[in-house]
């Protein structure tokens, strides 16, 4: 069984959107609503390793103290926006998707396509009307 985890935040439509299209491949993946359970430093210093993206790229400004912690400072180190993170997991962008073929923090959503063992079992459409995948699985451009 092919095992995939989500780091995922139901009231986010990019994330809810990801989780559809996970599914849509007949996977149940592991969920994690890192809001409630968020990841442990080591658990998040590995994450962003395996995305091979700056630390500043997965801090979410929209809808977060960002501003307020004067994020935007270049003087903080990565270890201190882990500590943010860590403090407040609402800075921390989602979805955040680990599968065996990698890792990625998916925005736009169907950036998790790049990353799933499995094709797309059927249609799909995001929540906005955007068709993703038609009627064979195949990813509509």
């Amino acid at each position: 069984m092919t095992q995939i985890t989500i780091y995922h935040n139901p009231a986010c439509g990019t994330s809810r959107n990801t989780l559809a299209l996970i599914r849509n491949t007949g996977i149940e993946p592991q969920v994690v609503h890192y809001l409630d359970n968020p990841p442990d430093r080591a658990t998040l210093v590995a994450l962003i390793a395996a995305m091979g993206i700056p630390v500043r790229e997965l801090l979410r400004k929209k809808g977060t103290p960002y501003a307020e912690l004067n994020l935007d400072d270049t003087a903080w180190t990565d270890t201190q926006l882990i500590d943010f993170m860590l403090q407040h997991p609402i800075l921390i962008n989602r979805p955040v998707v680990v599968t065996p073929i990698g890792t990625r923090l998916c925005r736009p959503s169907e950036a998790v396509l790049d990353i799933l063992p499995l094709p797309q079992l059927g249609p799909f459409t995001k929540e906005d009307g955007e068709v993703v995948i038609d009627e064979q699985g195949r990813r509509v451009s």
